[in-house]
């Protein structure tokens, strides 16, 4: 279906779809959430909802309690590759 389309395109349109189905993934899970119930069968599966505990780490407190220098043995970079589609615009066309 799509592989008629450019490389840029199919991005552009799985892209799209992807938004949609998360959106309606999103739905879905808040509307099991709200029933409170730990399992809801299915014809094909069971939804398990299960609670975890987190455990989350606030680096801007912990940068107060250190120096420049331990901040910055602490430190690395890394290189994040984003790929994003975007619509012509007419001169680009």
């Amino acid at each position: 279906m799509l592989d008629n389309l450019s490389l840029a395109d199919r991005f552009a349109t799985i892209h799209e779809r992807k938004k949609e189905i998360e959106a309606q993934y999103e739905a879905l899970r808040r509307e099991i959430l709200d029933t409170g119930l730990e399992t809801i069968p299915g014809d094909f599966s069971i939804a398990v909802v299960r609670l975890t505990e987190r455990t989350n780490f606030n680096a801007t407190l912990a940068k107060s309690f250190l120096t420049a220098e331990q901040i910055a043995a602490c430190t690395s970079k890394n290189v994040v590759s984003t790929v994003v589609p975007k619509a012509k615009t007419v001169k680009e066309g």
